[in-house]
């Protein structure tokens, strides 16, 4: 196993946009930028062991630097959107800024995907890792606290890719942070993922507005688009005419993952034999099927972009859930350590 690094781009600023590649034995990689920890490629096996990529990137490095569509982004603070771009602890009101209509989405307009880390090379017995460093200083998109952030992305020789989060604040302040890769098992974008399989162990989702706010209400996936449960075809109910579907575009939802399952997400492209199983410790997981992804964007592999050509499965915790009553709220406080941990395993069949 080794770690590969090259220069890949330039910031706007002039600084170095570095891609290291986590290679193992069996010639697969992880590829992941030093600006906003993001992911370039994950290149695994199909059934017939053609390694191809599987998750959605650009053709050209530096466009990762205005990225609206946040492709294989580090996202942070907060993943998804605070509502009316504020919040209050402590009978303080924190005014953030907004980059979704009312909202903050995915920590703002500079959020964590947008600044280059400092990164640590960790060479283990079984699996690579890089660690990911960041100080996000106090105000910071308007955000309390000084908070200091390590992310860790290992990879081993089964293909198993484990993601872990960790932050302190010297102040109260509200953190969730993921992954916004869009998945794609096909290889190398052949195809879109409405013929993906997937399974979600869930029997609640959560309810949005029409601009994809949280409302706070926890719906029962039982007899809705909403149940994966046992796994189905994205495209069986993706254009349903239920108001949930209709406010979403499609899905664009937080499921809420029951705790007894050993594997609570999983995707599966008959074609190609790619599985993707996902576990994490986080409560709910937000599904979106790339919706809005448009037209416009060149991707890699010559490709431009259209919607539905990616999934993403963003592990999180309650979304806007401090400004949600029915969801537990989680602060960080001084003293205390955010933790979070996701892997992504592939295999074939």
């Amino acid at each position: 196993m080794e770690i590969k690094k090259r220069i890949a781009g330039k910031t706007y600023d002039g600084e170095n946009i570095l891609e290291y590649s986590l290679m193992n034995d069996s010639g697969c990689h992880v590829s992941i930028l030093n600006l906003g920890g993001i992911i370039t490629e994950i290149c695994v096996p199909d059934k017939n062991n053609k390694i191809e990529n599987v998750v959605l990137g650009y053709s050209n490095i530096e466009d990762y630097q205005q990225n609206p569509p946040f492709l294989g982004a580090l996202v942070g603070r907060i993943a998804g959107r605070v509502s009316g771009a504020q919040f209050t602890i402590d009978d303080e009101t924190y005014l953030l800024e907004k980059n979704n209509n009312s909202s903050n989405l995915h920590g703002g307009p500079k959020g964590f995907d947008k600044f280059i880390w400092d990164v640590k090379e960790i060479y283990q017995d079984n699996s690579i890792a890089l660690e990911f460093n960041r100080l996000s200083p106090d105000k910071e998109m308007g955000f309390p606290g000084n908070l200091n952030v390590t992310v860790t992305y290992t990879f081993d020789n089964s293909n198993n890719l484990e993601i872990n989060y960790f932050a302190t604040t010297d102040k109260k302040t509200i953190i969730t942070l993921t992954n916004h890769s869009y998945f794609n098992l096909s290889g190398n974008l052949k195809e879109n993922i409405l013929s993906h399989i997937l399974k979600i162990d869930a029997d609640k989702f959560g309810a949005v507005t029409d601009e994809v706010l949280p409302t706070g209400e926890f719906v029962n996936v039982e007899g809705t688009a909403f149940d994966f449960r046992n796994g189905k075809l994205v495209s069986q109910d993706i254009y349903s005419k239920e108001q949930q579907i209709k406010n979403g575009g499609g899905y664009d939802h937080p499921f809420f993952l029951n705790t007894s399952s050993d594997s609570p997400i999983s995707l599966y492209d008959e074609k190609s034999g790619r599985i993707l199983n996902v576990t994490t410790d986080q409560p709910a997981v937000v599904l979106y099927t790339a919706n809005f992804l448009g037209t416009d964007l060149e991707l890699q592999n010559n490709k431009k972009s259209c919607n539905y050509l990616g999934l993403c499965l963003e592990t999180q915790y309650y979304p806007d859930a401090i400004n949600k009553e029915s969801f537990p709220t989680y602060i960080l406080a001084p003293g205390d350590v955010y933790k979070a941990k996701t892997k992504f395993s592939f295999s074939t069949k």
